[in-house]
């Protein structure tokens, strides 16, 4: 059995000074009952609890771990980077390094803008949209998530799909009057939204794969097809790849799909743990952006340089190429494993992965959109989770959310995880 009474203790805590006891609502644990432990130290694929619990992580920092924890070049290099100081809000070094290599691993980025988080990038791409085509009207997809801006917050996943509650209290209907929200994967759904608004679409923003509703592939097609709709409609397309930026390939999803987007947004992996967000694009859209056009966007610490510094040491570690590959091998293991672990146990499990992102769903077929996402068996998740802890397996405490294997997991991590998983699918099954 696990030692629960200090992280029991803090929670108690925590729930006097913090609404819902925790800082973002994924992590109350609420979607799978119990309570949240607490962290006290995380090291390559392992995290540690302040009972001493030690767990393979699949979390890894909701993504950015793509190294492991506490990987030493990061450390390194934020150490250096504080010696000099934590913050200035004047131009350092670190930020045209950085949008180099942003540039070097995205050839669909000309310039770049950084600043503090993926919702701050996603909500800021937006408004650069409108701002470059001078149209208000936004599309996005069922059950993908892009931060919580109050225009963007409507038919999201993640935390607030967890909760059952996709659309926020507090979002004015008005802010989102010109929000259309259509299926993912549905192309002609698309084409007749443009159509039924011609000349009023300025962009269509999309998580490429989506990654906060579990893990959601985009079918033969349908990345092409957006693209080329967008062109003759003059709309922008615009992948979040806050997720699956440097981790489903160097180049991400456009990588792999060989898609070239207006406008990318980034997160996540580019501050190698720390906060940090960016978007990018065509040069002729980010020229619209203050101080040379009119669409403003700001930020005291965009550029920090503790985040920079980390985030260079992180990138600059998968230029070789090795990374990704070992990430390939390691995510193949698992899948193969996962699935022979649910065969079984006599269990329906849909394994979804790209790269090193996974998720298993339960259900029969394929996951191909939100509505599919919903109708798999997600009353076996919780007893799925709980076992998956018990035997010393973090995976995310929420049916809606990928998996991360970062390049400090082991295949000995790896096949724990397996044989983990055999006991939580036999007892899921029941």
């Amino acid at each position: 059995m696990r030692l629960t009474e200090k992280s029991k203790a803090l929670f108690e805590a925590s729930l006097q000074h913090i609404p819902g006891g925790v800082n973002s609502p994924v992590r109350a644990f609420r979607a799978v009952g119990g309570e949240p432990f607490f962290v006290d130290r995380a090291k390559g694929a392992h995290i540690w609890d302040v009972d001493g619990n030690n767990y393979i992580d699949y979390v890894g920092t909701w993504g950015p771990a793509i190294l492991g924890h506490a990987a030493p070049t990061i450390i390194q290099a934020v150490q250096q980077a504080a010696e000099k100081g934590t913050s200035f809000g004047i131009p350092n070094p670190y930020e045209p390094r950085m949008a180099t290599l942003i540039k070097q691993f995205f050839p669909s980025v000309e310039k770049v803008r950084l600043c503090n988080s993926g919702t701050e990038a996603c909500m800021s791409a937006i408004r650069l949209a409108r701002g470059a085509t001078g149209r208000h009207k936004v599309i996005k997809f069922d059950g993908c998530y892009h931060g919580h801006a109050d225009s963007l917050l409507v038919k999201a996943g993640s935390g607030a799909l967890t909760f059952g509650h996709p659309d926020s209290a507090g979002v004015p209907p008005a802010f989102t009057e010109h929000t259309i929200v259509l299926p993912y994967n549905d192309l002609n759904a698309v084409e007749a939204a443009l159509e039924a608004n011609r000349g009023e679409v300025a962009a269509i923003i999309l998580e490429p794969i989506v990654g906060n509703a579990g893990l959601i592939l985009p079918d033969d097609g349908f990345l092409p097809g957006l693209r080329s709709l967008t062109q003759q409609h003059e709309a922008l397309l615009i992948f979040d790849e806050v997720m699956t930026g440097f981790r489903v390939a160097r180049g991400g999803a456009q990588e792999r799909y060989g898609i070239t987007p207006d406008l990318t947004c980034f997160g996540k992996i580019i501050g190698g743990g720390l906060p940090v967000g960016a978007f990018g694009g065509r040069s002729d859209v980010m020229d619209h952006l203050a101080p040379l056009g009119a669409v403003y966007q700001a930020g005291t610490l965009s550029g920090n340089p503790l985040a920079l510094a980390a985030g260079i040491a992180a990138l600059e570690a998968l230029e070789s190429g090795q990374v990704h590959q070992t990430l390939e091998t390691l995510g193949a293991r698992l899948e193969q494993g996962m699935i022979e672990a649910a065969q079984e146990a006599g269990v329906a499990m849909t394994f979804q992965r790209s790269g090193s992102m996974f998720c298993g769903y339960f259900g029969d077929r394929p996951v191909r959109d939100l509505s599919d996402a919903m109708a798999c068996e997600r009353d076996r998740f919780k007893p799925y989770f709980h076992t998956m802890l018990e035997k010393g397996v973090y995976v995310a405490p929420s049916a809606f959310e990928a998996g991360f294997i970062s390049a400090a997991h082991t295949f000995e991590d790896i096949d724990a995880t397996i044989e983990a998983a055999r006991e939580a699918l036999k007892r899921a099954a029941q």
